[in-house]
C-alpha cells in the first residue's frame, strides 16, 4: 500500500495518505480543512551517499560525494 503526499488546493496544507490504489484518489480529503481539492505531489527518493556506502572510494575520488575526481562537486 503506497503512501502518497498531497497538497490541499484550498488551504495549502501538505499531508500524507495511505491508499490502496490510484482509484481511491477521489476519497482523499485534506486533514486540516476536509477539502477534497487536493493535488498529489512528487516525493523525493532516498539516496544512499558515498560517505555512508561500505565500498571503498577510488583513489583520487572525492570522499564527500563519490565523484570520480575531486572538485567535481565543489568540495
Amino acid at each position: 500500500m503506497p503512501i502518497y503526499e498531497y497538497r490541499c488546493d484550498a488551504c495549502s496544507a501538505v499531508f500524507e495518505e495511505l491508499t490502496l490504489s490510484a482509484a481511491e484518489r477521489p476519497a482523499v480529503r485534506c486533514h486540516a480543512c476536509e477539502s477534497r481539492r487536493v493535488t498529489r505531489l512528487l516525493s523525493a527518493f532516498a539516496v544512499q551517499s558515498a560517505a555512508s556506502d561500505s565500498r571503498p572510494v577510488e583513489p583520487g575520488g572525492c570522499g564527500a560525494c563519490g565523484a570520480p575526481r575531486r572538485g567535481m562537486c565543489g568540495e
